[in-house]
């Protein structure tokens, strides 16, 4: 999977948030809140041409004290949402 064209990650008052730059994403409306994990996940990737569910679980784990199963977990759930909400794509 990999990041769509034209999302980029923000900080603004300590909040991560995902905006749309350019005209393709001229419709859309929302901004997209990122906890400090998700927010961590996305920077990682965001410039890689792809990446796997794999690979974020092997992020969460080198950053976190988690065990693999729930990072796996997690990074299946995130890698689901960024795809449903539209910022990724398989």
């Amino acid at each position: 999977m990999k990041t769509k064209k034209g999302f980029k990650m923000r900080t603004l008052l300590g909040e991560h948030i995902i905006v749309a730059e350019g005209l393709e994403q001229v419709n859309f409306n929302k901004m997209i809140s990122l906890n400090e994990s998700a927010a961590y996940l996305w920077e990682a990737v965001e410039k890689k041409d792809s990446f796997s569910v794999d690979d974020l679980k092997d992020l969460l784990l080198a950053e976190y004290e988690v065990e693999e199963k729930i990072a796996a977990e997690d990074a299946k759930a995130i890698a689901e949402r960024w795809i449903e909400i539209g910022i990724a794509e398989e």
